[in-house]
């Protein structure tokens, strides 16, 4: 027997929800896209007390709109996977929830004692900025070269800590409290602070020794901020330049028909990894067939 109607809907809609290779798909993905900033600026208008109070009716039902097409976006995303928990408790997930809640739970604290409250919740709209992460292919390059940076950034925070600790208790030794260097922790402080660069100029040597010693950690901050760029765009540029992989979200979705989509764009549907090489017919984790089996 062929695929179920149904089964075939599902497919579809979570091809034009999930996938990005199709023309419906990328359509899809460019309304979300600015549907997002519009809130976006609606929720930036709407902190202006001028502008809220001349177009107040104009902005609440503009974000009335905006919440409802999220409430219908994030239901899609949900009936069109297997396992509808998953996708709920992921991060995009949550994500989704949290910037449609808000305007909801605006009419349930109602009232004047509530209005401290409700301004707190308004604000949680801003989380939608973070649906934007999902259009950013690049960003999963950019986070696999951090983690693979993280044993020798961790290695050059830790000396950096080190040498802001013996330069703090060098200072502390040779201004003294009446420069402001009451203890060493403070001091301390005053080094990490000249060392990033950021001298905020609440504590300064006044001898000349300290001063020298201040120049010396001035220069020496410049070069330590490069240390890190280099370690991660070390990485990231080892990254760009394997192999294209499938960066496509870790979703569970209901297997569309054979001729919908490109048999090798899909997650692994028995562990659920992702970023497997283009034209894989096997999971690199487990194994398992990334070609879809129709039903018999």
């Amino acid at each position: 027997m062929g695929t179920k109607p149904y089964k075939r809907w599902q497919g579809r809609l979570h091809e034009i929800i999930y996938e990005a290779d199709t023309p419906a798909g990328k359509l899809f993905d460019v309304v979300l896209l600015i549907v997002i900033i519009a809130s976006i600026l609606l929720v930036m208008l709407e902190s202006v007390k001028s502008i809220d109070a001349q177009y107040h009716m104009f902005l609440d039902i503009s974000e009335w709109i905006i919440t409802i097409l999220f409430t219908i976006e994030y239901i899609l995303r949900i009936v069109t996977v297997k396992k509808p928990l998953k996708y709920i408790t992921s991060f995009y997930g949550i994500i989704d929830l949290l910037s449609t809640l808000p305007k909801y739970l605006s009419l349930i604290f109602a009232g004047t004692h509530a209005l401290v409250a409700l301004r707190a919740l308004r604000l949680l709209r801003v989380f939608r900025i973070l649906k934007l992460a999902r259009f950013m292919g690049a960003s999963n390059h950019l986070a696999t070269a951090i983690k693979a940076s993280r044993a020798k950034i961790s290695v050059f925070l830790f000396a950096v800590i080190i040498v802001a600790t013996i330069f703090g208790t060098i200072m502390y030794l040779v201004e003294g409290e009446a420069s402001g260097f009451n203890n060493i922790p403070r001091s301390i402080y005053w080094s990490i602070v000249t060392l990033t660069t950021v001298g905020y100029g609440d504590i300064a040597p006044v001898t000349p020794l300290g001063q020298f010693i201040a120049s010396i950690i001035m220069v020496l901050g410049y070069g330590i901020i490069a240390v890190p760029t280099g370690i991660v765009s070390a990485e990231y540029t080892r990254k760009m330049n394997s192999d294209d992989v499938n960066n496509k979200p870790v979703v569970n979705a209901v297997p569309p028909h054979p001729n919908d989509v490109d048999l090798n764009s899909l997650s692994c549907s028995n562990c659920l990894a992702q970023d497997h090489k283009d034209k894989a017919k096997y999971c690199h984790k487990c194994g398992h067939s990334l070609e879809f089996e129709p039903s018999k």
